[in-house]
């Protein structure tokens, strides 16, 4: 592994590497198998994202030498208010004028630039292994690359358990903001509408006759954006930046990159009225689940239109046709997904001050700083106490 970074700990060493030093590592392939977003999307992240991220890969072996995983992280300078509002925000944004990194910290995150994280154990009796190799060694690490904090990004709730080893080395758990999960457990969309309460059923039968009173709109489900790059990046770009909440930019690389780096998990839907794209949506499709990315719309025709409402209608269709089991989409844009009977898929970040000293206070501090506290619909779920 040539002239590595090694960050020794009890049971082992973990070897920093960039991406050139890992790619011919047959334990990278398996890192990440059983995961919908595999080595090839960490890959194409990098590879493909214009931010400010500096990844490296913390490969972890034991005793022996046996690598038993690779777990992707990533430096960068965090906003510490992303999902603050009110007064408060806006005397920050008014200080940010003059001083542009106040209340911002550089960060050694760990886990998927764009989206939830997940633990790169080789094989799943590795996960408590890794969660222990990351725990006693990232703290040193990040304060010699001058980070102040050490951030688990936005793990599922199923990780609690694995990830508790955290909590004995000074990390405090708090709640990120959630990705929402629907059932399909219906015969056809119409079924599902009959699960709905009669306001919300209502509502959306009259959006859906308004839109089509208005407009003939047909989708297509496709593999390869690239043809239509040039229509379709401009409206992620319209929708991301209406977006309260703003971490990673996908590029117009990512989206054509994605499906010939991910053929079988890859799957874009484009809604045309006439001849004009008007909305795209990218989902990855893995199991018995899909995962609904993300949602392009433009918004000369989109509030008129109801192409929020419509786009998700017709993925869901699609969706029980090909017999998926679960839909998931993505974080934000809570009540409209509280009423269409999502449930809520909680996501965690571990938080950890590099100065001893100041953890404790931070650990305190960040309890105020999480963002669910400024989203009052999140309580309105049945399941919002698992947050």
């Amino acid at each position: 592994m040539g002239d590595d970074l090694v960050v020794p700990f009890a049971q082992g060493t973990a070897k920093i590497l960039t991406l050139s030093g890992l790619r011919d590592l047959e334990a990278w392939k398996r890192a990440f198998h059983n995961k919908c977003k595999d080595h090839r999307y960490y890959e194409l992240v990098e590879e493909t994202l214009a931010n400010d991220f500096e990844y490296h890969y913390a490969v972890l072996e034991d005793g022996s030498g046996n690598i038993r995983g690779i777990q992707p992280i990533f430096f960068v300078r965090q906003n510490l208010i992303e999902g603050m509002r009110g007064a408060f925000r806006k005397i920050v944004d008014l200080i940010r004028k003059k001083f542009p990194r106040f209340l911002t910290m550089r960060v050694l995150m760990i886990g998927c630039a764009a989206g939830a994280g997940e633990l790169g154990a080789c094989n799943p009796e590795d996960e408590q292994f890794v969660a222990e190799a990351l725990s006693a060694t990232l703290r040193k690490y990040a304060r010699e690359n001058r980070a102040s904090l050490v951030v688990f990004k936005d793990f599922p709730a199923g990780y609690r358990s694995t990830l508790a080893i955290l909590s004995e080395h000074g990390y405090a758990r708090v709640p990120s903001m959630p990705m929402t999960r629907l059932k399909l457990s219906f015969q056809n969309f119409d079924q599902y509408l009959q699960t709905l309460g009669y306001v919300s059923r209502k509502s959306l039968r009259r959006k859906f006759r308004k839109t089509e009173r208005a407009a003939k709109i047909d989708m297509e489900v496709m593999n390869d954006i690239t043809p239509h790059i040039d229509t379709i990046y401009p409206l992620y770009l319209q929708v991301h930046e209406r977006s309260p909440m703003k971490f990673e930019t996908l590029t117009n690389e990512f989206f054509c990159r994605v499906a010939k780096v991910m053929p079988e998990r890859a799957r874009f839907f484009i809604w045309r009225e006439t001849d004009k794209i008007i909305a795209f949506s990218l989902c990855l499709v893995c199991g018995d689940t899909i995962y609904d990315e993300c949602l392009g719309l433009d918004y000369d025709v989109a509030l008129d239109l109801h192409l929020y409402f419509y786009t998700m209608r017709d993925v869901i269709r699609w969706a029980i046709d090909q017999r998926f089991r679960y839909y998931c989409s993505g974080p934000l844009n809570y009540d409209p997904k509280l009423h269409l009977g999502h449930e809520l898929a909680p996501l965690d970040l571990y938080v950890l001050h590099t100065r001893a000293l100041l953890n404790p206070i931070f650990r305190f501090a960040v309890k105020y700083l999480e963002p669910t506290r400024h989203d009052p619909i999140l309580r309105k779920f049945p399941n919002a106490n698992q947050l």
